[in-house]
This record gives structure tokens, sequence and C-alpha cells, in this order.
């Protein structure tokens, strides 16, 4: 039996705050080939995770917020936000399945924040993600001031 407890996600989110990504995965799965790739998720607040979505093959993605607050948010093609959503267990909101094809982001809003993470597989480090043309390159200069512009139009109702 695998056991997800406070103990693990502590370990895990001080793991996030101690790298350059602010975010550590821990993963259940035990081979990249798995169809079900099942993993926790500790982000920190400003951890920059590029719009993305899953082709080749199509994948679906499911987050399941066990501490904090995550904000997930969809986009059209064209980076609209097309809908959004905190997952917040504190307030009875406890995930979200992002369909195929869908371009997406996860954000932490809160510091600790862990999510499970469920997602067809197999996963390939080379070809997991499709990443939006229209968003900026993780680690580079915009991509912080794009993640704080999306973070305070949504939360701020803009």
């Amino acid at each position: 039996m695998v056991r997800i407890d406070k103990n693990l996600l502590d370990s895990v989110s001080n793991e996030a705050k101690s790298t350059p990504r602010r975010r550590k995965n821990y993963n259940f799965h035990k081979e990249y080939s798995d169809t079900l790739q099942r993993l926790l998720n500790a982000m920190e607040p400003m951890s920059y995770v590029r719009p993305h979505k899953h082709e080749d093959p199509d994948k679906r993605e499911v987050f399941f917020a066990l501490r904090g607050r995550i904000l997930v948010v969809e986009f059209d093609e064209s980076g609209n936000i097309a809908d959004h959503i905190i997952l917040d267990p504190l307030n009875g909101v406890f995930g979200a399945e992002i369909p195929e094809k869908t371009f997406h982001t996860i954000v932490s809003l809160e510091t600790g924040t862990v999510a499970y993470e469920v997602k067809d597989g197999p996963y390939s480090p080379v070809s997991d993600k499709d990443f939006a043309a229209w968003a900026p390159v993780e680690g580079s200069p915009d991509a912080l001031p794009y993640l704080e512009k999306l973070v305070n139009g949504i939360t701020d109702g803009g």
C-alpha cells in the first residue's frame, strides 16, 4: 500500500521549496511506459508551468488538490482564457479534469500546495507537452510577468 499522508506531503513540499523551479513531482507509477501516470505535484507560488496540451497521443489530465490552492486554467488556441477554477479542498472544490487537446496550466496560489495528478500514459520526456507558442518559455524574462498578469487578471475578477 502506498500511503499519502501529511509526512509525504511535507517532504515533497520541502523539496519543491528548495528547487529553482519551485516544484517537485513524486511519482507513483513505476515506468514512463505505464498507461496511467500518477504523481504528487508539489508547487510553490510563482512556479511557472508554461501553458501546454497533451497530444500524440491525446491525453486527459486530472488534478486533485490535496493541500493548498491551485488555479487551473484552460485556454483556447489563441491563448484566451476559456475556463478556470480555483481548487481549494477547504472550500469543497477538489479537482478538475482537462480534456484532450486542451491548452492549460496550473498555478499554486499558496505555499505548501500539493496536487495529486493523474494523466494518461505513456510519458515521453521529449513529446509529452505541446507548448503554446503564445506563452513565454519557462525561465525567460517574460515568464513571471505573464504568470503574474494571468493570476491577477483572474483573482482580481478581470
